[in-house]
């Protein structure tokens, strides 16, 4: 049996981003990626049982990643107010400190027969625990959390999207959280 290499790993995994990010899912084809990770496609099937496989589990990394970061910024202690601001920046930040990690995670998400096998993560169950703690406190109002994390991110995303760094991004975001703010606030 053949032994697993982390270097190899890793440039398998940079390669199924690229190709994903530049041909989509069906164009990323595990002998594609070998070639681009500068391996046999036998030293792909070491570290991944099939395609689909590779792409739970990298979509997973990435995305408890996201989480993680998010989580990082964030302060048991913080208000309400505080703790929202903090993961609107936060996400901001991420997605362009890590646009084309973001890029993988967001275009995994919109594919249902792949992101459908894939179970919520430790870290964002974390965060929404916190946020709960916020709703029984009386701070957020008391809504699902696939309410609030929709109302938190998708705003922040558009922004992020719709002006890459033009300079009206930051007047934006600012408005942007103060309108969920008022949605959320108790």
């Amino acid at each position: 049996m053949r032994r697993r290499d982390d270097e190899k790993q890793r440039r398998i995994k940079d390669a199924v981003m690229q190709l994903i990010l530049e041909e989509g899912f069906a164009g990323a084809s595990i002998s594609k990626i070998a070639k681009r990770a500068g391996v046999s496609p036998a030293t792909v099937y070491i570290y991944y049982e099939n395609k689909d496989e590779m792409l739970r589990e990298l979509y997973l990394e990435y995305a408890e990643d996201s989480f993680t970061y998010l989580t990082e910024h964030t302060d048991p202690e913080m208000d309400a107010s505080e703790l929202i601001e903090t993961l609107m920046r936060s996400y901001y930040a991420y997605i362009h400190e890590h646009r084309e990690i973001y890029s993988f995670v967001d275009q995994f998400s919109h594919c249902p027969a792949l992101s459908d096998s894939c179970s919520a993560q430790s870290t964002s169950c974390a965060l929404f625990r916190l946020i709960d703690e916020k709703k029984r406190e009386g701070e957020i109002r008391n809504v699902s959390d696939d309410s609030i994390a929709t109302v938190l991110f998708y705003p922040v995303k558009a922004v992020a999207m719709m002006n890459r760094g033009s300079g009206k991004d930051s007047d934006i975001l600012d408005e942007v959280i103060e309108l969920i703010k008022q949605a959320l606030l108790l």
